[in-house]
């Protein structure tokens, strides 16, 4: 029970930045995010992701722009803005710190 409890706060913890990051690679639409989120093993359902493309879009971080679908209504596609970059920046940094003190704890620090 505690392993599932710390699981998932792992994994809330970094979706943000697995959003960013999936998105930084070109305009998408909100499936195909979750589509790669679940092929990561992020498993995450459309309640959990469009409160926070919405709230990452709200601070500036993603912009979206509609597009015409052929098999439906327009889509919503998503970018990220500069201040978006800049934020992935930070966090690809802070990513690397993370998994440096986390290699560590586990093998010891090298003399």
């Amino acid at each position: 029970m505690i392993a599932e409890n710390t699981q998932t706060q792992m994994r809330k913890g970094i979706l943000e930045y697995c959003v960013l990051s999936i998105i930084s690679r070109g305009e998408i639409y909100a499936s195909d995010i979750i589509a790669e989120l679940r092929a990561a093993k992020l498993l995450v359902v459309e309640g959990t992701l469009y409160p926070l493309l919405t709230r990452l879009k709200n601070n500036g971080l993603l912009s979206y722009n509609w597009v015409e679908s052929t098999s439906g209504p327009p889509r919503k596609y998503y970018a990220l803005t500069e201040d978006g970059k800049g934020i992935l920046s930070q966090l690809d940094q802070t990513w690397q710190e993370l998994a440096y003190a986390v290699g560590v704890s586990q093998k010891g620090a090298e003399s």
